[in-house]
């Protein structure tokens, strides 16, 4: 029904080396800022809020909602089964994510579904996470 495709491996940096550490643990995790609070994604050295350079990393629930996606068909690239389901998650601790959406069909797809994150493979060392549909019995379902 779905196949799993074998995704390019990130490039991991500084920043975002906690990330992916916790992606290859199946965990979902973010940077907080510790001086003022602040939640923040994608990986950077300074707070946009404060400007600390003073990071905290914080676990997440992994559960959101889709805020807005798209159907990608070009251009295209082996490494990838198309059409690609590019997705943006709100998700619940209230940052974004830009990820894809699996185990779902694409006409399926509608903003404000919930999702719960999963992990799969990439074709290096590390995982990446990707986001299904949650269950109706699923603490992510609303």
């Amino acid at each position: 029904m779905f196949r799993r495709v074998q995704r390019p491996a990130p490039i991991v940096t500084e920043d975002s080396a906690a990330f992916w550490d916790a992606a290859d643990e199946g965990r979902l995790v973010a940077q907080r800022c510790a001086a003022c609070g602040r939640l923040r994604h994608p990986p950077r050295p300074m707070c946009p809020e404060c400007s600390s350079l003073d990071v905290e990393v914080v676990e997440l629930s992994g559960r959101g909602v889709v805020y807005s996606y798209a159907l990608l068909h070009h251009p295209q690239h082996p490494a990838f089964e198309y059409p690609v389901l590019a997705v943006l998650i709100d998700l619940d601790e209230g940052i974004r994510i830009v990820s894809n959406i699996v185990d779902v069909e694409p006409h399926e797809v509608r903003i404000g579904i919930p999702v719960q994150v999963e992990f799969v493979a990439t074709d290096g060392e590390h995982h990446v996470p990707v986001f299904r549909p949650a269950a109706v019995g699923d603490a992510a379902a609303r």
